[in-house]
């Protein structure tokens, strides 16, 4: 059986590529009906089927024995689109005698995956720059290149909170409830955000240029 996520035509369930730019003709001038088809079918059907479903079904199937690792793992890559999406920017490997970075490309994610934590609710209220920076460097630098937290820093299932700073745990189930919240208030900022609007169409141009 083919995985559609892997098939290069598909970019958000079974919307095309081709799909993508046929529907884009539409966000011209569009009203919040249209846009709030925009963050359906092509916004949360990305996410869904991407990241939110496997993260729901690894939470509903775990044993606790170190499946919050993968689920957070997967988390950081998610926060970092929504980051990206948010701005509408593209990463881009940049080698040696490459040109210079665009207006809207970056690549290294630190200072972007830092600004969205602690500046965007409902993360905000629990993460300062600082802290932001240490979730990054100790717990999605780590997990994404060492499968393991640094410096003493846990991950456990639930609790009453996101993070805890002093004591060095975080709970991967609030986290997600954070995410969750933040997807739906960014899906109603969507529909009259100009700026967001803006971000959207660019970052859905790049991936349908990938």
């Amino acid at each position: 059986m083919t995985d559609i996520s892997n098939a290069e035509n598909y970019i958000a369930g079974n919307r095309t590529v081709q799909d993508w730019h046929d529907f884009k003709t539409k966000l011209a001038d569009a009203d919040e009906v249209v846009w709030a088809e925009a963050f359906e079918e092509y916004f949360k059907a990305r996410l869904n089927l991407r990241y939110l479903e496997p993260i729901k079904m690894l939470q509903d199937h775990g044993t606790f024995r170190g499946e919050g690792f993968s689920i957070v793992a997967i988390q950081c890559t998610l926060i970092e689109f929504l980051a990206a999406l948010t701005k509408g920017c593209n990463y881009r490997y940049l080698k040696r005698g490459d040109p210079p970075l665009g207006p809207h490309e970056y690549s290294r994610s630190r200072d972007l995956f830092v600004d969205f934590l602690s500046t965007n609710p409902p993360f905000s209220g629990v993460f300062t720059g600082a802290l932001a920076e240490d979730f990054y460097g100790n717990i999605r630098c780590g997990l994404l290149h060492e499968a393991a937290t640094k410096n003493g820093w846990k991950v456990w299932a639930s609790g009453s909170q996101i993070i805890d700073a002093n004591r060095k745990i975080m709970w991967r189930d609030n986290l997600q409830e954070a995410i969750n919240i933040y997807i739906e208030q960014y899906g109603q900022k969507l529909l009259t955000d100009k700026q967001l609007q803006e971000a959207f169409i660019r970052k859905f141009d790049y991936l349908a240029s990938t």
